[in-house]
């Protein structure tokens, strides 16, 4: 898996201490999954408030993308000024995003070398190994290895300990009748219950926590769960059972805190709430406040103005201080002094 499957060898790590508890493979990965939820629940929240965020300035951003349509450059400078003045961020919510990813494809990284990340049995002795057996240590590699060991066809007694062939002999990848090492195949057989059941409940998990989380997707994009659905049936066949075991009860736990997310933070209350602060903000810019100057007589004069016209006034107040302070001083170019000279 290369840089995206990075976090194999810590998470491998967490899976052989809970196989060790646990004693089973299966349930090891449903106690894991259980304990990534948990960790990530904190982030969870974060996403559900900037979806609200995101849905509470729509409106302004599509104003401002459409009074500047035809002049980006200053659109560009008015989206980056309304981000500064109300602290919205676009990229806020991609955080959550993308470390679901790295968690996922380091438990890709897991499940296809299970031999290496769980059982630690070193990268090149298993290097050697494949050589012996004219192949290759590959995703597919590993999990043959365990089935011909348990088998008794092949003898490796040169290249593995006594105790790394018994620890391979005692692996415990059976959950239901089902050998979570295997590969699934397009056939009518316990192998496919779990790679269906992966993607039956993204599906269902997109969709609900959708919902749960306020966001509104128009056209095509309504389509995205079900495209995200189809897509992911390559993976499922294409990857160790394990892996669909811990997708499914990630899918389902996620269904469950989407439900949980929207009774402790209502996107729809929290969107309400964060329109009105932003009225509030739009309201005191435009009020007027009273502001103490000097007229030209020298005199203190007190004017009522608004926050953009007070901008204004100190802007002009300031060059006509810069023009007072700088008045005597020569702003004639070197080129015309030569030739008066």
């Amino acid at each position: 898996m290369g840089f995206f499957g990075i976090l194999g060898t810590p998470l491998g790590y967490v899976l052989k201490w809970l196989y060790d508890f646990l004693g089973s493979y299966g349930w090891a990965l449903i106690v894991f999954t259980v304990l990534i939820r948990l960790a990530s629940f904190p982030l969870q929240i974060k996403s559900q408030k900037n979806t609200a965020r995101m849905a509470a300035y729509q409106p302004m951003l599509a104003e401002i993308q459409k009074k500047y349509a035809k002049d980006k450059a200053k659109q560009s400078e008015e989206l980056m000024k309304f981000q500064e003045e109300y602290g919205f961020s676009p990229t806020a919510g991609c955080l959550p995003m993308f470390l679901n990813f790295f968690v996922m494809f380091g438990v890709i990284e897991a499940v296809y070398y299970p031999l290496q990340h769980i059982l630690h049995i070193s990268k090149d002795v298993l290097n050697q190994v494949a050589v012996h057996l004219n192949t290759q240590n590959n995703m597919y590699f590993q999990s043959d290895l365990i089935r011909q060991v348990k088998a008794g066809s092949v003898d490796l007694s040169g290249f593995l300990s006594a105790e790394q062939l018994q620890s391979i002999q005692d692996f415990n990848a059976n959950f239901f009748g089902i050998d979570l090492t295997m590969k699934p195949e397009l056939a009518f057989n316990l192998l496919l219950v779990f790679p269906i059941l992966s993607i039956v409940t993204m599906a269902l998990a997109n969709v609900i926590t959708m919902k749960m989380s306020g966001q509104e997707m128009q056209g095509s994009m309504k389509w995205m769960p079900w495209m995200m659905s189809i897509m992911f049936v390559w993976i499922a066949f294409t990857v160790p059972i394990a892996f669909s075991l811990y997708y499914t009860v990630s899918n389902l736990l996620m269904v469950v805190t989407g439900i949980l997310l929207k009774k402790m933070y209502d996107p729809e209350k929290y969107k309400a709430e964060l329109a009105a602060e932003i009225e509030a903000k739009k309201q005191a810019k435009k009020a007027k406040k009273q502001v103490k100057t000097v007229d030209e007589e020298g005199k203190e004069v007190v004017k009522s103005m608004t926050d953009a016209e007070m901008n204004r006034f100190r802007i002009e107040l300031a060059h006509k201080l810069d023009a007072e302070k700088y008045k005597d001083e020569r702003t004639v170019p070197l080129s015309k002094q030569g030739k008066e000279e």
